[in-house]
């Protein structure tokens, strides 16, 4: 099924759509991530070619890349973190700015070993101490 789902930032001045059903999601632990997103890591899904659209907003989208040009779209109002961008491209996208349910699951912890000491995760998806050997 290719249902549209939307989801916008904190502010509604960014907007997007993409098509579902979505891949399962990923939480990262690192540090940077923990930075990036302001809290425990980031909660993510990948993107599938051509399912992903802006549809207002685009230019109020500021890029942190690094030196390999990949890197995090956020809001230039209200900061929301949105995507995760090679040079302008979208491969994923942060879950917290869907609009309604996705029926996404953590597919699985990442870089656990370097989580914060306060953070507790729960559920029962697999957590790698760094980034797993299959991906």
């Amino acid at each position: 099924m290719n249902d549209k789902i939307y989801g916008e930032c904190f502010c509604g001045k960014i907007k997007y759509s993409l098509l579902g059903p979505l891949k399962p999601g990923r939480c990262c632990h690192c540090s940077k991530c923990r930075k990036a997103f302001s809290g425990a890591g980031s909660a993510m899904t990948f993107v599938q070619d051509n399912s992903f659209e802006w549809v207002r907003g685009e230019e109020d989208l500021k890029v942190y890349a690094n030196q390999e040009n990949i890197g995090l779209g956020f809001c230039s109002t209200c900061g929301s973190s949105i995507a995760a961008l090679k040079g302008r491209e979208v491969f994923g996208i942060t879950l917290g700015t869907l609009n309604d349910d996705p029926e996404v699951i953590i597919k699985e912890h990442i870089f656990v070993g370097s989580k914060a000491s306060w953070d507790h995760i729960g559920g029962t998806s697999p957590c790698y101490d760094e980034f797993p050997t299959d991906d």
